[in-house]
């Protein structure tokens, strides 16, 4: 199969994947449902032409309307007022109009049954990245879906959103208990774009909720010699102590890379809570 050049190449990499692992008739639904995807792309693309295009035109004949509007004043302004009243009113019913889903859309919905669940997660990226979704489409496709589709868009994010338009998804992800989300809403664009502070609670979301801290894309490089972070965890570590609730190894991994770089006079935060119980001994000694 022929690759479009424009494909990133870790994303032409999992459809080459995806060819060899897929039988035929998921293979044949992928192929049917890219195409539409690109389809859609295509004309999205025309119809922004044309919609600037229509924008520029309208605000030109606003604008020769104003003024002929400004020099028509005296017994015709009542008149005036009373249509832009009807045409206010015809404006305000449409905003209430939804547009129906696009056809690869549902095809990303029922990934799942076709593709099944361990290459739904790519065959959806691939979806995505084929019908060029923007942050507003995401966010639509996220807030409709399920954890699945959720999950897929959020490990979508860093192929398809260069800025930190989306992060408001990522944000959603981490506010859930769903381990699931909040593994996937800690990748690559979280790494890159979440800000410190709420980076570093992603962190504790993790260790709040179990998810393995290798989930946390560039933890090492974020972490080094972050007192706050380290603050964060001396802290949780002394409530779950205080609790009688043990403590994740995770934190004491993640605690070991806040002080990497730590000054030598600085006290070392890692002494600050208790160590792990260690196992009984099995020697001979009294």
């Amino acid at each position: 199969m022929t690759h479009h050049p424009t494909v990133q190449p870790s994303t032409a990499s999992l459809h080459t994947h995806l060819d060899a692992a897929l039988d035929g008739a998921a293979r044949a639904w992928l192929d049917q449902a890219l195409a539409e995807a690109a389809s859609h792309r295509h004309r999205h693309r025309h119809h922004e032409r044309d919609r600037r295009l229509d924008q520029t035109q309208t605000q030109t004949q606003t604008q020769t309307q104003a003024q002929a509007q400004a020099q028509a004043q005296g017994q015709g302004q009542d008149q005036d007022k009373g249509q832009g009243h009807g045409e206010g009113q015809g404006q305000e019913q449409g905003h209430g109009t939804q547009s129906p889903l696009h056809s690869w859309e549902l095809r990303f919905a029922e990934a799942g049954r076709r593709c099944g669940p361990e290459y739904a997660d790519a065959a959806r990226l691939l979806l995505l990245h084929a019908a060029g979704a923007d942050p507003a489409t995401l966010t639509g496709i996220y807030a409709q879906g399920n954890a699945a589709e959720r999950r897929a868009v959020l490990h979508a994010l860093p192929h398809l959103v260069p800025g930190p338009q989306a992060l408001q998804l990522v944000e959603d992800a981490l506010r859930t208990n769903d381990t699931r989300l909040v593994a996937a809403a800690v990748g690559p664009y979280a790494a890159e774009h979440l800000d410190p502070h709420n980076w570093r609670h992603a962190v504790l979301k993790c260790l709040f909720t179990g998810v393995s801290v290798d989930a946390v894309a560039g933890l090492a490089e974020r972490a080094r010699a972050d007192a706050e972070l380290a603050r964060m965890l001396v802290d949780y570590a002394n409530e779950r102590t205080a609790a009688g609730r043990p403590i994740p190894e995770d934190l004491h991994r993640v605690l070991a890379l806040t002080t990497l770089l730590a000054l030598p006079t600085a006290p070392s935060a890692s002494s600050a809570i208790p160590s792990p119980p260690s196992a009984p001994s099995t020697g001979e000694e009294s």
